[in-house]
């Protein structure tokens, strides 16, 4: 059985000790976890090779899903990149957000402070093992990760490099990884309510409501989703082609990429015959309810609560706006949803009517991304209000802390 006292504890020690850094040390030692990265790149390759041999002999065919297990050298360099980029951020830690006098002599200052102990579950993507150790690193946390087992040797080999940059600058236990996790130590994490701050679950749908549903412990919820875009009656066809076309095929297993496509009814005629051409083109799966062998409201409503995760997508005449919002209301997970249109007044009413994290106007929703934002390597998609909403980083992994001094001030 693992001790998990053990882990807590150390992670509530690295805590406090990451807090006091400056900004400065925070911002060197990541430049040195970049550079050591690059220098590794042949381990890490190798690492990687056996969790794509052991993915694949595991009967496992999904080759989107091998796209998110797979490093490669490029992708190592950008994660590296990124890291500079963090590097370069405003540092949130120790921020004065305000600051008053009081006629009680006193004067109270609301400051930006570390949140403590971050867990992190997630699946088969290895970038996140850094990703969000850099960032919980940042924001003046120590963390705790728990990846999935098909990213096991890839996960393994990024925390050791993080943790052994972190040991030349003195700090333990800053960046902890379960190593061959079990659904105990999952269980472990959750219900750890006073030993972690924030738990966040980051991969599909059934892992987020599992950890949502079951924690014990503040959660943010990432990442599940089902992305549609509205191509309405004014659309520039073309505009709507590349806008589709994009958010389908850049990277077809991220949480951004589109899955179903709404066509007003005015123009699915003429548009579906232009779309359809392109879209085989770029091999990408239709599916229509037309298609179904029944059709029934369950038949329906799995089609439209798919997240393909793949080059799958669903193309859904509707009559009109208000039907393309009501659709959405239905089955969207309140990620990012889009508009194509040349028709100011309804691109308005759907910016504010559409509850979703990122909505869109005649763009791409390719473009939810921490580092599109302007925010770094984030370290997710909330697609909950609280604490956090859409891609979130540094400033969401801090929390506040109030400052009051006096003069020997007592209270009437």
């Amino acid at each position: 059985m693992r001790d998990f006292t053990e882990i807590f504890d150390n992670a509530k020690t690295a805590s406090l000790q990451v807090a006091r850094l400056s900004t400065q040390e925070k911002n060197t030692i990541l430049l040195k976890l970049s550079e050591k990265l690059i220098q590794n790149t042949e381990n890490i390759l190798e690492e990687n090779a056996k969790d794509i041999i052991n993915f694949t002999n595991n009967n496992f065919e999904n080759l989107d899903m091998i796209d998110r297990l797979l490093l490669k050298e490029e992708r190592i360099l950008g994660i590296a990149n990124e890291i500079k980029n963090v590097a370069k951020l405003h540092d949130f830690v120790g921020e004065k957000i305000s600051e008053q006098k009081m006629e009680s002599g006193l004067t109270i200052k609301k400051m930006r402070v570390p949140l403590g102990v971050i867990a992190m579950i997630y699946e088969s993507r290895p970038n996140v093992t850094i990703d969000a150790g850099v960032l919980a690193f940042k924001s003046g946390n120590a963390i705790i990760l728990k990846g999935g087992k098909e990213a096991e040797f890839s996960n393994q080999i990024l925390a050791k490099l993080f943790r052994e940059v972190l040991a030349e600058s003195g700090i333990k236990n800053a960046v902890q990884l379960i190593e061959n996790a079990s659904r105990e130590d999952t269980a472990e994490l959750l219900k750890a309510k006073g030993k972690i701050d924030l738990l966040i679950p980051r991969g599909g749908k059934g892992l987020i409501k599992f950890v949502s549903e079951n924690s014990l412990v503040p959660v943010i919820e990432t990442g599940a989703s089902v992305v549609h875009t509205f191509i309405d009656e004014s659309a520039d066809f073309e505009m709507a082609k590349n806008i589709i076309i994009n958010e389908k095929t850049r990277r077809v297993s991220v949480c951004n990429a589109l899955d179903t496509v709404l066509i007003h009814v005015n123009i699915a005629e003429k548009f579906l015959e232009y779309i359809v051409p392109e879209l085989e083109k770029v091999n990408v799966v239709i599916k229509r309810p037309s298609e179904l062998s029944e059709i029934t409201v369950e038949t329906l409503d799995e089609l439209f609560s798919t997240e393909y995760l793949s080059s799958a997508i669903t193309l859904h005449i509707v009559d009109n706006i208000e039907e393309a919002l009501e659709h959405i209301k239905t089955y969207s997970l309140g990620h990012s949803e889009s508009i194509v249109t040349e028709n100011q007044k309804n691109a308005d009413i759907f910016l504010a009517e559409v509850d979703a994290a990122c909505v869109y106007h005649n763009a791409s929703t390719a473009f939810s991304d921490g580092a599109q934002f302007g925010l770094g390597a984030e370290i997710g998609i909330s697609t909950q209000k609280l604490h956090a909403r859409g891609p979130f980083a540094l400033e969401a992994l801090t929390s506040i802390k109030w400052v009051i001094t006096g003069n020997g001030a007592v209270r009437v």
